[in-house]
């Protein structure tokens, strides 16, 4: 037996009151986990957002994984990465924060899951050396300096489908954007509906790592741009996408 298993075998036994311990000693979480009848964060000022998200995420997924690939990107303390496995995929979760990873690893193993976690940026996604069935790239794309690239990236990771969520602001609104326009041309700049992201030079809720947000319009084009083909819209901040070149 291996040293994970082991490990993964002595965190299945532990008590409550130990296994509190150790939540609470990996704390603070931003992903509210039930780890056997323990939540590790039950007082999230978001609520119940995973599982609500997640009611949004699995429709959309097949409920037999078993012999497909999935990429939890941002994967924080591992819910969604959780979810996958528990279908059958074969899950790699990625995040570039080492503290959310320690999380990820511990919740899989009190859970009994085979989750693969690794450090990584989403600049370096070019480094992985194969695609995956599934990829979700939640909850990431707003704190991307250089969102563009990121998104470039991720997208050619994809066989698929891509499901992406990220903060939106602005109206709800498309304007009709010609495929050229002369340099004379200001007017459709100012439509609402206009695709574009609004840029955060400091700070917006209280953190510095939110740098562009933006509106509905300016989502879908930019995964158009990157080669998506957009199959799905379940609420404001979610789409469900596939790679163009794939049948309609």
């Amino acid at each position: 037996m291996s040293s994970d298993s082991v490990a993964t075998d002595r965190r299945q036994r532990l008590e409550p009151a130990e296994l509190r311990r150790q939540v609470e000693r990996l704390g603070p979480w931003f992903h509210n986990l039930n780890l056997r009848g323990v939540e590790t964060a039950p007082d999230h000022p978001l609520g119940n957002f995973l599982e609500q998200m997640w009611w949004h995420v699995q429709q959309y997924l097949p409920e037999d994984m078993t012999g497909m690939r999935a990429l939890d990107i941002g994967c924080n303390a591992g819910f969604y990465s959780q979810q996958l496995r528990r279908r059958g995929a074969k899950v790699l979760g990625v995040d570039h924060d080492e503290h959310y990873l320690t999380q990820a690893r511990f919740a899989a193993a009190v859970e009994g899951l085979d989750i693969e976690f690794r450090r990584m940026d989403v600049y370096e996604l070019d480094q992985l050396p194969t695609a995956f069935d599934y990829v979700l790239f939640m909850g990431v794309f707003y704190h991307l300096r250089h969102p563009l690239l990121g998104l470039d990236k991720v997208a050619r990771l994809v066989r698929k489908r891509l499901i992406f969520q990220s903060m939106i602001r602005g109206g709800p609104e498309r304007a009709a954007v010609p495929v050229d326009a002369p340099i004379t041309e200001r007017a459709m700049f100012e439509a609402p509906g206009f695709p574009c992201m609004y840029f955060i030079e400091n700070r917006y809720a209280g953190d510095p790592t939110n740098w562009w947000v933006p509106n509905e319009a300016g989502m879908e084009a930019m995964l158009r741009s990157a080669g998506m083909r957009l199959l799905a819209h379940p609420f404001t901040e979610m789409w469900i996408c596939e790679p163009a070149g794939a049948p309609a």
